[in-house]
């Protein structure tokens, strides 16, 4: 009489290495630049075959936790992941699922106020200077639209690096990019809209700068909501993909114009 027995799935011995390799370098907290075992070291180690071992180190290369040098003088080191990993992952997600761009607007709409709340609690002079800074950059701003959204987004990347919570600013960060490009549109960059947003950065830099919590919350969330309410109107909906030849295309025209 036949077992009715799963399927078995055996993983394979790099995945297996490595997830072990993780774990060590998560859970003791191993500093960037700590030497890990040589190849040869950690092949007697786990019993694996050189080439098991070699495709172990290889996906943590990857996912940003060692870096691999070759030669004589060589080997493996610990490497802390920098936001932009995050970046790299979240872009590829956005890109190979179609994320909308509505979808990415209301992401902020969840985070932004929050941010600006604590950039008002959080932030420091040398933050406030930045900020204004940017702010008065991008109200000399006239007709060129691609430096208005540069401004635009280094402005609300500000806000978050003065809230000094590490996972909003990473998740900003990871969505930023993804967001400038579905932005380069004219019908998102009106004279009327790019007046309208620079009026509102005002009012949440001087929430911020009176650190007033609550109002620097409710005017971002103005902000942002009056921006994801006018993406309803106009229809403006695609899947972030479809803006991103746009974005590299308009940065290396903006890239040639600022070396002119």
């Amino acid at each position: 009489m036949p077992l009715d027995l799963a399927t078995v799935v055996v993983p394979k011995a790099s995945d297996v290495l490595a997830a072990k390799l993780r774990e060590l370098i998560l859970s003791r907290g191993l500093v960037e630049g700590t030497p890990l075992p040589t190849e040869r070291e950690l092949v007697a180690q786990s019993g694996l075959s050189r080439t098991s071992v070699r495709e172990a180190l290889r996906v943590l290369e990857t996912e940003g936790l060692v870096v691999t040098k070759a030669g004589r003088n060589g080997g493996s080191q610990v490497r802390r992941p920098g936001r932009e990993q995050v970046s790299r992952s979240f872009e590829l997600f956005v890109r190979s699922h179609g994320v909308r761009f509505e979808a990415l607007l209301e992401a902020r709409e969840a985070i932004e106020p929050a941010a600006a709340r604590l950039a008002a609690a959080h932030r420091l002079d040398s933050d406030l200077a930045e900020m204004t800074r940017i702010h008065a950059a991008l109200e000399q701003v006239s007709d060129d639209i691609d430096e208005h959204v540069r401004l635009n987004l280094a402005w609300h990347r500000a806000i978050m690096r003065a809230s000094r919570n590490e996972l909003l600013i990473a998740f900003f960060d990871a969505i930023a990019d993804s967001v400038q490009a579905a932005t380069e549109s004219q019908g998102l960059n009106s004279p009327d809209v790019r007046r309208a947003v620079v009026r509102a950065h005002g009012r949440v830099l001087a929430a911020i700068a009176a650190r007033d919590g609550d109002a620097a919350f409710r005017r971002m969330q103005r902000h942002v909501g009056a921006y994801t309410a006018l993406v309803k109107t106009l229809g403006v909906d695609a899947p972030v993909e479809k803006t991103t030849r746009r974005k590299r295309a308009s940065s290396r025209a903006a890239g040639a114009r600022r070396k002119r």
